[in-house]
This record gives structure tokens, sequence and C-alpha cells, in this order.
């Protein structure tokens, strides 16, 4: 089946295999998670969108993404440091879509501070909202891709999961155990059809990232032009920022037939960095 097969949809993708597929992708409101979302929608998958943001806003972007590519698209605000509203959205996505076949595990927060002046409440919430969340979203996913022998699971890490940064402690400790995280469901389910990844990206210019160039600066003593040229994009040998399509499609390929035996691994989109 072409594209001239799917109506006027011009815009949507030729991975035939992931028509009418479901995904549910955290941290989707805005950022690398609202690419990955408009990614799939490209290809025919369901979705469900979830985040914090203004909601005549959210609504816009989940009514424009339904119309655009004819998909089913759902929203839902679960808080993703919140183990009982996760539950509850991963039920709530079964039951409106039928399931779910792809999971993103991408919403994450950042602070960016010395160990020692580093406030305890947000280690906790970097903590729960950038490695808790993926273990709750995961074990609710998991029974529905082992009974269907087909599932996808990405989690959206960093090149923070490979090497460190001083004054991001929890940061770099929650990637790095996404990483662990992301080995060990790969080869729980390596029989059932089911691959585990991480795509780890360097520095892609986000609202994350736009907001913590401030801080930083603050930290180091310098100015924020030099934050972005001499800190963010000192270790990507390219410097240029990763662009939020180019994630979108390393997560699109990963969904893909041409992808079923990779698992348990990362694919880096980070222009160089871990190459040093």
């Amino acid at each position: 089946m072409g594209t001239h097969d799917r109506g006027s949809n011009s815009t949507r993708g030729e991975n035939d295999v992931l028509k009418g597929k479901n995904a549910v992708v955290t941290g989707s409101t805005s950022g690398i998670g609202l690419g990955i979302a408009e990614g799939f929608a490209k290809e025919g998958i369901n979705l469900v969108l979830n985040g914090f943001g203004d909601a005549a806003e959210i609504e816009k972007i989940r009514a424009g993404l339904a119309s655009k590519f004819g998909v089913k698209v759902i929203y839902d605000g679960a808080d993703m440091s919140k183990p009982d509203q996760i539950e509850a959205m991963m039920r709530r996505a079964a039951k409106e879509l039928g399931g779910v076949d792809i999971l993103v595990n991408n919403a994450g927060i950042q602070h960016v501070s010395p160990v020692e002046e580093f406030p305890t409440a947000k280690w906790d919430a970097i903590i729960a909202i950038n490695l808790s969340s993926a273990f709750h979203a995961t074990r609710m996913a998991v029974p529905y891709m082992k009974s269907k022998r087909w599932g996808r699971i990405i989690n959206v890490a960093s090149a923070h999961a490979l090497v460190a940064s001083p004054f991001k402690s929890a940061y770099v400790a929650s990637k790095h155990g996404i990483m662990g995280f992301t080995k060990t469901i790969a080869l729980e389910v390596a029989e059932k059809g089911i691959t585990c990844n991480a795509i780890c990206p360097g520095y892609v210019l986000t609202p994350l990232v736009e907001q913590q160039i401030p801080d930083t600066a603050k930290a180091r003593g310098i100015t924020e032009e030099q934050v972005k040229r001499d800190v963010l994009l000192a270790a990507q040998p390219t410097k240029q920022f990763v662009t939020v399509e180019q994630v979108a499609g390393t997560a699109v390929f990963l969904c893909s037939d041409a992808a079923a035996s990779i698992t348990g691994t990362n694919i880096s989109v980070e222009g160089g960095w871990t190459a040093h």
C-alpha cells in the first residue's frame, strides 16, 4: 500500500507496519516529546499526549495532530512524579485506544547546582520524573505488548546517560539509571517481539535547555552566550544543536521492522559528543 491509498494524507510516512498502532509519549506537549508525537502521527500512529502547559495550547496541538494526520489523539495530564497518576494514564490509554503498542518515556526535568548546594527536593523530583516514571509506565505497558508479541519501548535518555558534566548530579544519575533500566527490560522481553532502546540526544534547543542557560552562566560565572558556545556546544564537535526532528526520526526508525534486532542499546544523536 502506497501513500496514495491513504486519501489526501500525503503528509503520512511509509511505515505501513506502524499505521493504526497506539503510542504513549510522556512529556509530549513541547520539545522533543512533541516532535516524536508529530513524527508518530505522520506514520498513522494514534497518540496519548502527556505533559504540562496551557490548556488551550495543548488542545490546539491535540486537535491539530488529529485532523492533519487522521489519527486519534487524546491528552492526559498525569503528573510523572505521581505513580498513581501514571497508572491511571496507562489504563486510560489501554481503554480508549485498545492497548499501548509503543511507549516513549520522555518526560524530564533538570536542575543545575553544585552538589553541596543541590536542593534535596529537586534531587527527589528529578529521580522521580526522569527515572521512576519510566519504570511505572513500562510495567503497565509490557503485559499488552507481550500479548501482541510486538512492542516498542523507547527511553529518551541523553548523552548524559553515557558521560557526565559538573553541577548536574541528579540529571546525570537519572539518565545513567535509565540506560541500565533500558538494558534490563530489553533482556526481559527479548523473546516476546518487544524491543527496548534508549535515544541519547546531545543538546537540543528546547525550552528545557534554554531555561538552564542562565543557571549555568551563574554557576560558572560566565555570560549566557559563552554558555551556548563554550559549555553546551563545547562537547558537540559539530558545534550544532541537535534538532527535534532528528530525534523524532530516530524514534520512528526504532519502531520500524528494520530496527527489530536493535534492542538493549542506545542510539546517540549528539554530534559526536561521546566520540571524545
